[in-house]
């Protein structure tokens, strides 16, 4: 009666509507504290004032992890050309073993990878294709993937290859930045008496006849950038020429401890365009600029390490193989809205790809 006197009824209604939400025991705390006493609430979330500041469910969805949709796994580093431009040098020799490497690739499937892409280096240098053709087929058959793919440059991949590990592979990405082949020397990709143009060819034929999907990837540099690959690229007709902009990665290809010197292949934006504008009618062509390649890609290293390369180097994450998917890919730098806007998720499964083998 006192408490209503004093004008207390309102907060006493709240504290009782309260107690009841909390359960009994929060009533009996309720009912024995003092009527002076102004009783914290630490349970109740407090509603934002109007203003810039975003609310914590919006802050709670720019912390979360991307999902590692799509994957470009560079397993080895030692190559048998050497690209004067190549932003993934053979600075160590190391590659895991492949039980390591399949734990790591079924970690990435539970996080909700759909497309893995196996590169280096060369990938067939390991156990001459051996070691790149188990993980394909564990990819393929035990993790069940929509799309495994490859990036080689071809040199030396075999027909008995196809035959074994043919039909778990959805796409074979080969490296050819000329259809010069002086051009091919003059940029690392020459080997002797071999010829890279030839060679592209009869890939072309056993990635026809074993139903694996072709495609070509180009780095446009100041050797090449002249030059009108209509007739070459319409002759092969891969299911998507990709073509980049030459990119300079410190420590990799540019500065004190690079293993290349990219400056001399480095081309402008103007010139990049101009390719792409002469090439304009290819249907199957991909256009990548270097702002497109820097932050939308998900580049996984020899350790299973996720690298970042939005400052203009690889900075390396903790490996997915210590502290999981989750940890290390929210430090890669991935723009999963770049990576969907430069149409990074596409038919990307040969089982869903019309095409004429």
């Amino acid at each position: 009666m006192r408490l209503v006197a004093l004008g207390w009824m309102p907060l006493a209604v709240a504290r009782a509507v309260l107690a009841a939400l909390r359960g009994r025991l929060g009533a009996l705390c309720w009912s024995l504290a003092p009527p002076s006493l102004s009783l914290p609430l630490p349970s109740l979330r407090r509603v934002p004032a109007p203003g810039p500041a975003a609310p914590r469910r919006q802050q709670e969805w720019d912390d979360a992890a991307p999902t590692p949709t799509s994957v470009n796994y560079h397993f080895t580093r030692q190559c048998n050309y050497k690209c004067g431009f190549c932003f993934h040098t053979a600075r160590t020799s190391f590659v895991l073993p492949l039980e390591e490497a399949k734990r790591g690739l079924a970690m990435l499937k539970e996080a909700g990878m759909e497309k893995i892409n196996f590169s280096g280096g060369e990938p067939f240098l390991q156990d001459r294709g051996e070691f790149v053709g188990k993980l394909v087929q564990f990819c393929k058959q035990e993790l069940k993937l929509p799309s495994v793919s490859i990036v080689s440059n071809g040199s030396l991949i075999r027909e008995r290859w196809f035959k074994k590990y043919g039909e778990y592979l959805d796409i074979l990405a080969i490296s050819c930045d000329s259809f010069d082949e002086d051009v091919n020397v003059l940029i690392g990709r020459g080997q002797g008496k071999k010829n890279h143009v030839e060679n592209l060819h009869k890939l072309r034929e056993w990635c026809r006849e074993y139903a694996v999907a072709f495609k070509i990837n180009s780095v446009i540099n100041r050797f090449n950038v002249e030059e009108d690959m209509n007739e070459q690229i319409k002759a092969l007709s891969p299911v998507r020429w990709k073509v980049f902009q030459c990119l300079l990665i410190e420590g990799e290809n540019t500065g004190e401890d690079a293993l290349r010197e990219a400056e001399k292949f480095v081309i402008s934006d103007e010139d990049f365009e101009k390719f792409l504008d002469r090439h304009k009618d290819v249907s199957c062509l991909v256009p990548e600029s270097n702002q497109k390649m820097r932050d939308s890609y998900l580049i996984l290293d020899e350790y299973m390490r996720f690298l970042n390369c939005r400052n203009g180097r690889k900075e390396p994450s903790k490996s997915i193989l210590d502290v999981g998917v989750e940890a290390a890919i929210k430090v890669s730098g991935f723009d999963e809205q770049m990576f969907l806007k430069r149409g990074g998720k596409y038919v990307w499964s040969k089982a869903d790809m019309k095409l004429d083998w």
